[in-house]
């Protein structure tokens, strides 16, 4: 099977005829590429061509955010970019731009005939209603606009909504990608940021103008939320969402509860990168912990965030040898 045929199956909760997907989401660190050159990994390499050299499935991005390179960036990290209206209208030139959308459709048409072929899975990248307001504002400011300008994050929100909804119109005249992820990270080690109300008011209104222009062609959609995720669940359903990732161990999700609580919710990401340094028996027994799931479908393993520069080359190429080997054992038993 192809790559992209694998991907597709188990999001619709089939089995693929020779294994389930082997995907890395998210980019390593620089520093891990940088331990794993030293120890043997050859250099100058694109994402798509590292993937290939372990034997991965291409998972590639196609970059839907609405803020352009020549938007002045923050002070410093968690900065805010604007303070109020006339700080936003200031700015917008440099959101929601052309340019944005046209350098999109050129990355679409690199990858078409890959992707026609199935030889790569294309995932969207949108930005999300926490995700974008929070970016403009800045960390601390953004939980006080909530408050302090509510018309205003009404507005950005509406103004993303549109946006997005031309990045869908615009691409998947090209190519339909095979996900779509909301740029959210609304959650952390002891659940949400924010309160349900809060969601309900300033969240669920956009996604549900721009789901239903994603799921008439029948992709589906996802959250990508950083943090313990599991209790927010229920409210993504509700905004039309149909699955989350990276569903990170360390802080606290337990992704067999998440199965068994939600069986038709779709999930990607989950392995523990913490046992990736320890050796094998810690990796297999990480994937033993998952096996239910992976037997389950509607799960695509990964990594739940980058791995980490404390990963060797050889726990790395362990890992996939791992990997592979679960992901053949679900196919073959029943």
């Amino acid at each position: 099977m192809t790559p992209r045929e694998r991907f597709l199956k188990v999001l619709n909760f089939e089995k693929p005829d020779d294994r389930l997907p082997m995907v890395e989401w998210a980019p390593w660190w620089d520093k891990t590429m940088e331990r794993w050159k030293g120890e043997g990994l050859p250099a100058g390499m694109t994402w798509e061509e590292s993937l290939r050299h372990f034997g991965l499935d291409p998972l590639l991005m196609i970059n839907g955010s609405a803020i352009s390179s020549e938007c002045p960036r923050p002070s410093s990290y968690g900065a805010p970019i604007i303070t109020d209206e006339k700080s936003y209208q200031e700015i917008k030139q440099y959101l929601y731009t052309d340019s944005i959308i046209e350098n999109m459709k050129r990355t679409a048409m690199a990858l078409k005939e890959k992707h026609d072929k199935g030889e790569v899975i294309i995932r969207l990248w949108l930005d999300g209603y926490f995700w974008f307001p929070r970016t403009l504002f800045g960390i601390e400011n953004h939980f006080y606009a909530f408050y302090d300008y509510p018309e205003l994050m009404h507005r950005i929100n509406n103004d993303l909504a549109e946006f997005n909804i031309r990045v869908i119109e615009e691409l998947f005249s090209i190519l339909v990608p095979d996900m779509v992820g909301f740029a959210e990270d609304m959650s952390y080690n002891h659940g949400s940021m924010l309160s349900y109300k809060l969601f309900k008011e300033f969240l669920i209104p956009y996604y549900q103008r721009v789901i239903p222009c994603i799921k008439k062609y029948g992709v589906k959609v996802f959250v990508d939320s950083d943090g313990d995720i599991t209790g927010m669940i229920p409210w993504l359903q509700e905004a039309g969402i149909e699955g989350v990732y990276p569903l990170e161990r360390q802080a606290g999700v337990d992704i067999v509860r998440i199965r068994r609580e939600y069986p038709g919710f779709l999930l990607m990401g989950g392995y523990d990168k913490m046992v990736m340094s320890k050796g094998e028996k810690e990796m297999r027994a990480e994937f033993e912990r998952l096996l239910p799931v992976m037997k389950s479908g509607g799960y695509i393993p990964s990594v739940d965030h980058q791995t980490p520069p404390e990963v060797s080359l050889d726990n790395y190429r362990m890992y996939i040898a791992l990997f592979k080997e679960y992901a053949e054992r679900v196919v073959r038993e029943e």
